[in-house]
């Protein structure tokens, strides 16, 4: 069948793999061995923020053909400056709702599933369940972020981590390494020593978690004219117990164009290995 006579509106299952007009130019990259293992891949974001949000986008816009897009939080107004879910009308919608909607806006064929809750060792094996061609960890939560991370390991499921993309500005110095490698990033060193000490993971050695990071130094907050006596949140008060700002006594400056960066990263990890067929779970031990 010639390309222009494929029906874009046919159902995936109904049609098998027909590779759709909108993925004309990655499919000239990637070719159509790629574009069907991509159609095929079922890919796990957790947090949808200024990382995730554009890590999201990117993979629908690569032609993913099933998205579990995971996320507790609701869009405040400070996130407007780095959240593509985040604009004038959208406050206090639920994030994983409102991305889940904009890949159906730009793959109708998509498998989107939007999940509104925070992951938690309670619920990882219910999130983490089923067939898994990647995941990606775009969790700022330490706790959170370090159960994931270990759970990947064990289950075998390859995974890319966002380290810390606060209080940068120049998205140039993006890097990606195995966690054993970054350098010069505090929550990635963080990570790893915690990593070792929770769940005894030699990270002084090669990880398998593939780890995006930047080894710019980090900038600190310049006080506000508000901030009288310290640093004041000025999100909603949230009664959820979980990952909120209100008890920070700091909290760092972002720019869109760096948590951004960090998210389109993390994508082209996942994508390129689903694409080539070379997706490789982490070490275990």
């Amino acid at each position: 069948m010639a390309l222009l006579d494929i029906d874009l509106e046919a159902r995936p299952a109904e049609r098998g793999f027909q590779l759709q007009r909108r993925f004309d130019r990655t499919a000239r990259l990637l070719g159509e061995s790629g574009m069907e293992r991509l159609h095929g891949a079922r890919v796990l974001v957790f947090g949808l923020g200024g990382v995730g949000s554009y890590a999201a986008e990117a993979l629908a816009r690569s032609g993913v053909g099933q998205l579990l897009l995971c996320d507790f939080d609701s869009v405040c107004i400070t996130n407007c400056n780095r959240q593509l879910p985040a604009m004038q009308g959208t406050i206090g919608k639920k994030k994983a709702e409102l991305l889940a909607e904009r890949v159906k806006l730009i793959n109708p064929a998509c498998d989107v599933q939007a999940v509104t809750e925070f992951y938690a060792e309670e619920s990882s094996d219910r999130l983490l369940g089923g067939p898994v061609s990647y995941v990606l960890d775009c969790i700022d939560n330490v706790k959170a972020k370090l159960h994931l991370l270990h759970s990947c390991i064990e289950r075998q499921l390859p995974v890319v981590s966002s380290m810390g993309a606060a209080g940068r500005l120049d998205p140039t110095q993006v890097r990606v390494a195995d966690l054993c490698e970054t350098w010069n990033d505090p929550f990635a060193k963080d990570v790893r020593k915690l990593l070792k000490r929770k769940y005894g993971v030699d990270t002084e050695k090669p990880t398998g978690i593939s780890t995006v990071f930047s080894p710019e130094r980090l900038i600190n907050p310049t006080p506000l004219s508000y901030d009288h006596n310290g640093f004041l949140c000025v999100c909603p008060h949230k009664e959820n117990g979980m990952h909120t700002c209100d008890h920070r006594t700091v909290i760092n400056g972002t720019v869109g164009f760096v948590t951004g960066t960090f998210g389109l990263v993390a994508a082209s990890v996942a994508v390129r290995r689903i694409a080539e067929g070379s997706a490789q779970p982490p070490a275990r031990g």
